[in-house]
């Protein structure tokens, strides 16, 4: 099935689906637990309902959207993944090009298996994203490694202080370090486009792929445990350290992983330039909050940091939503995994094209022509509105 067949999101997982083995999959599609915040990051798109102007001129639309002093062409960027070359041959390399192309921001995630001098190379407008330990003396010298391969743009995951517990990835033989498991080896041989496309093409061309990104030393071959441990202090990670970071790095530093306003406010007093409302896709805390519930709050909350979000996004009008209720800019993940899946390079951009096709189309419907000016007045809460024929019902009992 070509990519002109994929019309939706939806569309791209099932082929994703299609095309990985069961445990690779799991991981893109998977969270922790029971998934319940996985579940809450979708659900809470439906509280918000649209209240469309009619009779406005939206023969021209923009959805030009300014972020860190560029302007980019549409308001979500490729969030960070770990991993992407399992999903897809040369996969960091394949999203960083797609976002280039596009004009959208990408986020190199820490876990990745492409050193990031090479994806810089590929995209110099790419980000880093990095999980730190309590440690200057390992951050340090990865402040300079990062400087040195011309990230502007520093992200800063502060919602892993430890491993979570994603029962699904163990089900499927899956986890990282790889270990050829036999569930794991199974499922790869019945995906033979998957098993000769990914797999023996990486081992081929590029040899057994390591974790290059982790500290400013090359780590270890993904299939065995990491020289030392990356993860060790992480538990003991404070805003003493985002200071000192942000003390030591000049460029732009991002905060991911909040859910609480008092946390953007600490990180904006700080002198953070973006805080980025995250709960990880419910791959860290079952039960934890949806960023859209709280987008609010904390958009509130801070007066000069961006407001960044992900968590849930599918379409179009889940973008505007959360531009609606204060959000600067929107990231998302798995719907460009789908992409990367189905298609490599060329399905990420179509990922990419889909949303920007439908938030140009969301627009005219909505009776806005421009994305800079929407805000709550087109939102009705169904909520609050629910609760309120509720009360009115029982006052005329």
């Amino acid at each position: 099935m070509g990519m002109n067949a994929m019309l939706s999101i939806a569309d791209l997982q099932k082929a994703a689906k299609r095309r990985l083995p069961a445990g690779i999959y799991g991981y893109v599609d998977g969270a922790s637990e029971d998934h319940r915040t996985l579940r809450a990051n979708r659900s809470a798109f439906e509280r918000w309902a649209f209240t469309p102007h009619a009779l406005v001129d939206v023969s021209r639309r923009s959805q030009s959207t300014g972020l860190f002093g560029k302007t980019w062409s549409m308001p979500i960027g490729i969030g960070p993944m770990g991993v992407c070359g399992v999903v897809a041959y040369d996969g960091d390399c394949a999203l960083a090009r797609a976002a280039a192309s596009a004009g959208v921001p990408f986020v190199l995630s820490a876990a990745s298996t492409t050193p990031m001098e090479r994806v810089l190379r590929e995209n110099p407008d790419a980000w880093y994203q990095a999980y730190l330990p309590a440690n200057m003396a390992v951050i340090e010298p990865l402040l300079q490694r990062v400087r040195a391969a011309g990230v502007g743009v520093l992200v800063v995951t502060v919602d892993v202080p430890i491993a979570s517990t994603r029962e699904n990835e163990l089900r499927n033989g899956f986890s990282i370090p790889l270990r050829w498991t036999p569930k794991l080896v199974v499922s790869g041989m019945l995906k033979p486009g998957w098993l000769l496309g990914t797999f023996a093409r990486t081992l081929a061309r590029q040899g057994i792929p390591h974790f290059e990104n982790f500290t400013a030393e090359r780590g270890g071959p993904i299939i065995v445990a990491q020289k030392g441990d990356h993860r060790a202090g992480r538990a003991a990670m404070s805003w003493k350290e985002i200071r000192a970071i942000r003390d030591s790095w000049k460029g732009k530093l991002v905060v991911k992983g909040i859910l609480r306003a008092e946390d953007a406010r600490t990180a904006e007093s700080i002198g953070v330039d973006g805080v980025f409302v995250s709960n990880h896709g419910g791959r860290q805390l079952d039960g934890a909050v949806s960023t859209l519930a709280v987008l609010p709050e904390i958009a509130a909350a801070t007066t000069r940091a961006a407001v960044i979000v992900d968590g849930g996004f599918r379409r179009g009008t889940d973008v505007i939503k959360a531009m609606a209720l204060g959000a600067d800019f929107v990231f998302a993940g798995r719907p460009f995994m789908y992409g990367l899946a189905a298609g490599g390079e060329a399905g990420a951009r179509h990922a990419l094209n889909l949303l920007k096709k439908e938030i140009d189309v969301d627009l005219a419907l909505l009776g806005c022509p421009d994305l800079a000016e929407v805000d709550g007045r087109y939102l009705r809460d169904m909520r609050a509105a629910a609760a309120s024929a509720g009360r009115q019902e029982q006052d005329n009992v």
